[in-house]
């Protein structure tokens, strides 16, 4: 009995984790996208509160004991800490620039060129079937970009980067530092338009809101990895998607054709083909392994 309810409460403890997970993931999308179209606050300045709170967090975090940190020598850290900036400063300039259906889709690209990344740069082989599932994520990026009413070059080209990037980048405290330097040669920092000028009270706890969201988003992504399945959060993750897909259509009013409906389809079944297909072989592996005397 008492087994029983030990797995129902963890059972449940999961439900909340992943629930949690879920309203703070489509509320950083909605909400930063809200600060961009009605408060227009620049972006690396959101991205660099971000990152000062995310740090502020973890330091909080780490002296209550939730976690032991690692430390790691400066110059490892460079490389990982200047795709971390790149990854979220494009991605946010995307989601800045395009509608959060492009936007969402165009993040679906980052598994075709990993996988080219991969296949090019370290010769590692894929199956066929694995290979067939980029022609339907690939179709139905382009189909929804080319039949997007408010499609926006610069904001493709700002999700090209983010996509590269983060295919690229698979701490906090050096990304603030290198975004502290850069935001004066990109943005103004006083007077209209500047981090520190003559923003509402209510832009200023929009954007404190979004920075406590982006942290509580990294802590529950972390918490889902470490308790779950990969199977769980593979098919979570498209949840997600979907979820996020259709609250930006009824939220902001993006006009959605037949094409673009269909793009969406067919990029959304080229991701569960391939999430299916790819857990299929890492089991089929383990199992294999398994079997070895």
């Amino acid at each position: 009995m008492a087994l029983l309810v030990d797995r129902v409460r963890g059972h449940w403890r999961i439900a909340a984790g992943l629930l949690f997970n879920l309203l703070v993931s489509i509320c950083i999308v909605f909400l930063n996208k809200w600060i961009y179209v009605y408060h227009g606050f620049p972006n690396m300045s959101l991205t660099l509160v971000h990152f000062v709170v995310t740090w502020l967090g973890l330091y909080i975090c780490q002296k209550l004991d939730i976690f032991a940190p690692k430390s790691l020598p400066p110059s490892r850290l460079l490389l990982l800490a200047l795709s971390f900036c790149g990854f979220v400063v494009f991605t946010n300039l995307s989601l800045q620039n395009n509608t959060i259906g492009t936007y969402q889709l165009a993040k679906a690209m980052t598994t075709p060129v990993i996988i080219a990344i991969q296949t090019f740069c370290y010769q590692k082989t894929f199956s066929t079937r694995i290979q067939l599932t980029l022609i339907p994520i690939t179709l139905g990026v382009i189909l929804n970009s080319y039949y997007d009413v408010k499609f926006n070059f610069l904001g493709m080209v700002f999700a090209a980067l983010g996509v590269l990037v983060t295919s690229l980048y698979q701490v906090a405290p050096m990304s603030s530092a290198m975004l502290l330097v850069a935001v004066p040669f990109f943005e103004p920092v006083f007077g209209e338009g500047g981090i520190f000028g003559p923003w509402s009270v209510s832009a200023l706890l929009m954007v404190l809101l979004s920075g406590v969201i982006a942290f509580m988003v990294n802590l529950s992504i972390y918490w889902i990895i470490g308790n779950t399945s990969p199977v769980t959060y593979n098919m979570f993750g498209h949840f997600k998607f979907c979820i996020t897909l259709f609250g930006g259509y009824v939220l902001f009013k993006d006009p959605l054709s037949i094409n673009q409906a269909l793009g969406i389809l067919c990029t959304l079944f080229g991701i569960l083909a391939y999430t299916h297909f790819k857990l299929s072989e890492q089991e089929g592996s383990r199992s294999k392994l398994a079997q070895r005397p």
